[in-house]
């Protein structure tokens, strides 16, 4: 008996000196995030674009106050998304649906923002409706060394005449010293119904695959993030078979692409957009193998999330539950946006 109890002793104490090794180290945590900020357009008719169907010029009145209320509503987004466990907002935030480099600079300038000091890229695109991606980053944290902006074409089955949509925008740059490759995307819609617009995607997708087998003959080693609003599920096909999206980390393979919101939509039933009763999961976050080892003395990949605070969620009506979208019948809601936004945590270890 004594030598049992002689040994239990024993195995509590090394328990209990891995439990107080694991309790000891620390971790740097970073957001990075995507958002669709649902037709951030300014108060100018563009006489070059079609700007003109956008909700907020469609209005009569109190256009100004508008723009101001929507801008000062995506920042108090901005500001809180992964703060729950970062303590900041995104150091790095791919956004769509903004008209032009002007509203990125007035959105920075919020005062919920402004002592974020956040840097812009942004290209403008093709689009027919004038609207755009774009990336964000706090420059104490991020620094770009390349961008540049990738062109889909496109074109309409019966006419044959090209179809101008956003671009696809890369940025290369470094997270505290660690090289890094954001792609951003907002894929073509569903206009027309999801059969009939699938091949749009699906050329997309084949876009963003091409970007991303371009880094890795670089460097098969490549850390690439590819964020976006793609206008598909993560079960579609230009997520599972184009980009050959794996869900579970052990399935990746070297230069293979891991998606956490395979899990998110599957299993939990989770979404970021809905459509007549149905949740849609439209706005994900893919990365590549090196993003998901399990070596932390660099930056890795720890969790996924979509930010669904209760604030953005509409309380009333026949779309309650849904997002609390900015503009519904014609006028502002003094809402947000029709997609909620999505996150995910890069970690580090760090001494004491």
């Amino acid at each position: 008996m004594k030598t049992l109890n002689y040994w239990l002793f024993l195995l509590f104490l090394s328990a209990s000196l891995v439990v107080r090794a694991q309790e000891k180290k620390k971790f740097k945590i970073h957001t990075v995030a995507f958002y669709n900020l649902e037709n951030l357009f300014d108060t100018i008719n563009d006489p070059v674009k079609f700007d003109e169907a956008s909700p907020i010029l469609e209005m009569k009145t109190d256009i100004k106050e508008v723009y101001m209320k929507k801008v000062h509503n995506m920042a108090r987004v901005i500001s809180e998304i992964g703060t729950d466990m970062s303590n900041n907002s995104p150091v790095i935030i791919g956004v769509s649906e903004v008209e032009n480099r002007q509203v990125l600079e007035d959105l920075v300038n919020d005062p919920l923002l402004l002592g974020k000091d956040y840097g812009i890229v942004h290209f403008d695109s093709p689009d027919a409706r004038g609207i755009d991606v774009a990336l964000l980053y706090q420059k104490d944290v991020f620094r770009p060394l390349h961008n540049a902006s990738y062109e889909l074409k496109i074109y309409d089955d019966e006419s044959q005449k090209r179809i101008y949509t956003r671009d696809q925008l890369l940025v290369s740059g470094e997270l505290e010293g660690e090289l890094i490759h954001i792609i951003v995307n907002h894929w073509p819609s569903r206009r027309g119904g999801e059969a009939k617009s699938r091949p749009k995607r699906v050329a997309a997708a084949k876009l963003n695959k091409h970007m991303i087998d371009s880094l890795q003959s670089i460097d098969p080693y490549a850390k690439i993030i590819t964020m976006g609003d793609l206008n598909d599920d993560p079960t579609n096909a230009s997520v599972k078979k184009v980009l050959n999206a794996k869900a579970n980390r052990e399935d990746v393979q070297l230069k293979g692409i891991y998606n956490p919101y395979e899990d998110l939509f599957k299993k939990e039933g989770l979404g970021t957009t809905a459509y007549r009763d149905a949740w849609s999961l439209f706005d994900q976050i893919l990365m590549t193998k090196p993003l998901i080892e399990k070596d932390y003395s660099s930056f890795r990949f720890y969790k996924a999330g979509i930010f669904n605070k209760n604030y953005l969620t509409n309380k009333y009506g026949r779309y309650k539950g849904y997002p609390l979208r900015s503009f519904a019948d014609g006028g502002f809601t003094d809402g947000f946006s029709d997609h909620f936004p999505v996150y995910i945590y890069l970690i580090k270890e760090v001494a004491e």
